[in-house]
């Protein structure tokens, strides 16, 4: 998608130029733009797989849809800061901040907690922007050509005039959005390099960022600021600093930044800087992230005719190995969510960990793509298991953000045990399992005193009760595989709670009272964003989620008949979800189906598991028709860290993780003509799916290593293997 100036693409070639050949080049085939519009939430700019620093540009504007601090809607840049969240539904992050600009800036701010790069935002046109793995350019109305790589834990910015005259270099720690806000700031000038600290208070209730930047020439003038006044300091602290670097340039010249962060110190970041970046060759470090990103995305060589599809899925890809992101510095320091400093030790920490969403098919998926980053994933979750006595639900920045229900941390250990992952110990990881089961918060004690969670004494009783219980089969899962039956019969019981809010008179699941008396004036179309039984949801959608146990699901409906009946119903719908404050993370709807939010994801691979498998055929190929595209809005709601493209992942290869912990891959209908997916082994796993056409989207039989497959799935110790799944499309 060609949106760059002539200037900027000349520059952007040249960068192109140091990469791999064009004709092999998968990174060609990504579009970070993809996702940027409406409420994919995603960001544009530069970062390396799983990388500590994601360095893109920021519009200055609050709001649900800016959460990564960038929505394609906008005709304003305020800056290009060191760390984003990729897609999700809260915004935060977005610290360290550089602006660049020809012009003198104003400094009238109108209150002292107000923004100077947000006073100072300046136009940018789409059509002077440009970006791809490990890159970006943009092209500012006030004068300078900005280009951004990154190497894992260093952010390089190359700024090029366009006339004679001085660039002006504002770093605003006070810059802020949505619920952020900075609490106690720190800038310093030592005459070679600047360093500060921002800690920050918001979605990660206190967050620690350190850096260390350094500058390809000399600043004429270095003038700290202090709530819009200069200091005439070389140093400055408080809560809405910032400071000018003045650098004289001519038409054409470059002035090159190179930023280190750390979440220690800043004697950590001038570390990471030196470790990783210790020259000024910008293009040679972008040709490098370049090909860092290029050997994740050959994992899967994927094959098809429709170069939009191609485009999609490797987009796809790209975004699951977006998070989560690396969080130790070079020595192996880090900060615990205890606040202080530990060092990682046979493991590197990492942070950003959306579970709710992740556990479903992204973490599935990292056991294929990036197998070897589960075990520091898993270690991470038991040092933070250490530190905060629990295991962790939403993890960012050293903070437990508390952020959705469930402790989705167990189905990634229990998935990693049962295919048998080294490098972290099970006995510890099923010790944290059980004791962040048996913890008194988030309705876990009336969870296990009723065998639910009562309406009335809990909020979102009935999805943190179901969620609750995949958790619990997993529990059982582990310890099943470790000899532990005891323990495996405990949890097993308690996997099939959800059982106890099925209401057979209606076929949905719906909210109890502590009485065991139903909840009144249940509408399963309802919904409420903050209040009711459900997250994010109504009881349409909730009614699914027991992908642990299918069967009894099933039986609960009374046969496979009206199940699968009712299922059906749930895509053919007509009425639209109720409610005056809805969730609006209800989005890419199919009669009830909501794709666009995670709890529906595994719903059209039941209709196979229940026995009728080309009804999953056909609905798969529908969702990834009409909720995915190459176009700014290709994602149908919030991307969730890699969520949502994992579903498609797996999707267009032909089979989903349905139930996220047992190694099993219900087959559907594949949107690739072919894939090739390679193994640590060395070994391939060939995907080929013949006769595929969008007039041919059902599969008449399914061979595994040239034998015709009687079921309905494949494990993940057959695609370890090495071999070769036909489909036969019809």
């Amino acid at each position: 998608m060609k949106r760059i100036i002539p200037v900027v693409a000349a520059v952007f070639l040249t960068v192109l130029s140091c990469t791999v050949p064009s004709a092999d080049d998968l990174t060609a085939s990504v579009d970070p733009f993809i996702g940027t519009a409406a409420h994919g939430h995603v960001f544009p700019g530069a970062t390396t797989p799983f990388g500590m620093v994601q360095l893109s540009p920021d519009n200055g504007t609050s709001g649900w849809d800016w959460c990564s601090g960038y929505n394609y809607a906008d005709s304003m840049i305020a800056g290009f800061s060191h760390t984003h969240l990729s897609g999700t539904g809260i915004g935060d992050l977005c610290d360290i901040l550089f602006l660049p600009s020809m012009h003198e800036f104003n400094l009238s701010l109108p209150d002292s907690s107000a923004s100077l790069a947000k006073l100072n935002r300046t136009l940018f046109s789409h059509e002077a922007e440009q970006a791809a793995p490990g890159f970006y350019a943009v092209a500012l109305a006030n004068g300078v050509n900005v280009e951004l790589t990154a190497t894992p834990r260093c952010g390089i910015q190359r700024y090029t005039s366009v006339s004679d005259g001085t660039i002006n270099v504002l770093v605003d720690l006070g810059f802020a959005i949505n619920w952020d806000r900075p609490v106690d700031c720190r800038l310093s000038w030592d005459g070679t390099s600047l360093a500060g600290r921002r800690i920050s208070s918001g979605w990660a209730e206190k967050q620690f960022q350190f850096f260390s930047s350094e500058f390809s020439s000399e600043p004429s003038s270095v003038r700290m600021i202090n709530r819009g006044e200069f200091t005439g300091t070389s140093h400055v602290e408080g809560i809405n600093i910032a400071c000018i670097l003045t650098f004289d340039l001519k038409r054409g010249d470059e002035l090159i930044i190179k930023t280190g962060i750390s979440a220690v110190d800043e004697e950590g970041a001038a570390a990471n800087l030196d470790s990783e970046m210790p020259g000024w060759d910008f293009s040679g470090t972008a040709a490098t992230a370049r090909q860092a990103w290029q050997k994740q995305l050959a994992v899967i060589r994927a094959e098809s005719s429709d170069s939009s599809l191609i485009r999609v899925f490797y987009t796809a890809l790209y975004h699951t190995m977006i998070a989560p992101n690396l969080y130790s510095d070079t020595d192996g320091r880090y900060r615990g969510t205890d606040m202080e400093i530990h060092t990682a030790e046979g493991f590197s920490s990492y942070t950003v960990f959306s579970l709710w969403d992740t556990y479903r098919a992204a973490h599935p998926l990292f056991t294929l793509t990036v197998p070897g980053l589960v075990p520091d994933f898993i270690n991470t979750m038991l040092a933070i298991s250490d530190q905060q006595g629990r295991l962790p639900v939403w993890s960012l920045a050293g903070n437990e953000t508390d952020c959705m229900i469930g402790y989705h941390s167990v189905p990634v250990i229990a998935d990693a045990i049962h295919k048998k992952f080294s490098g972290f110990d099970y006995e510890k990881a099923l010790g944290a399992a059980l004791h962040t089961a048996s913890l008194d918060l988030r309705g876990l004690n009336h969870y296990r005193n009723y065998g639910y969670i009562p309406s009335e004494l809990e909020n979102e009783s009935v999805a943190k009760t179901m969620e609750y219980c995949i958790d619990d089969w997993c529990i059982a899962q582990m310890a099943e595989e470790m000899g532990r039956k005891d323990i495996a019969e405990e949890f097993f019981a308690r996997s099939r709670n959800y059982r106890n809010l099925f209401d057979s008179t209606i076929l949905f699941v719906r909210g109890r009272m502590s009485d065991g008396s139903w909840r009144p004036d249940f509408d399963p179309l309802y919904s409420h964003h903050t209040r009711s039984d459900f997250t994010e949801g109504n009881g349409w959608q909730y009614t699914w989620l027991a992908p642990h146990d299918v069967d009894g699901l099933i039986s609960l409906f009374g046969g496979r008949e009206i199940f699968l009946d009712r299922l059906d119903s749930l895509f053919r719908v007509q009425e639209e979800v109720k409610g005056d404050h809805a969730s609006p993370d209800i989005s890419g709807l199919i009669g009830q189906y909501a794709h666009g939010n995670e709890p529906s994801h595994h719903i059209a691979y039941l209709f196979s598991m229940a026995g009728a498998p080309e009804k999953t055929e056909s609905m798969v190929r529908r969702i990834m028709d009409e909720m995915y595209s190459d176009a700014i809005d290709g994602i149908c709601g919030n991307e969730d860290c890699g969520q949502m493209s994992a579903w498609y992942v797996f999707s267009a290869l032909g089979f989903y993780p349905a139930n996220p912990a047992d190694g099993r891959f219900i087959l559907g209908s594949p949107a690739l003509d072919g894939a090739t997916l390679s193994l640590p082994s060395g070994k391939t796993f060939l995907i080929i799916a013949e006769g595929n056409s969008p007039q041919k989207r059902n599969v008449s039989e399914v061979f595994l290593n040239g034998e015709r497959l009687a079921r309905n799935y494949i494990t993940y110790e057959e695609i370890i293997a090495g071999g070769e799944l036909r489909f036969v499309m019809k």
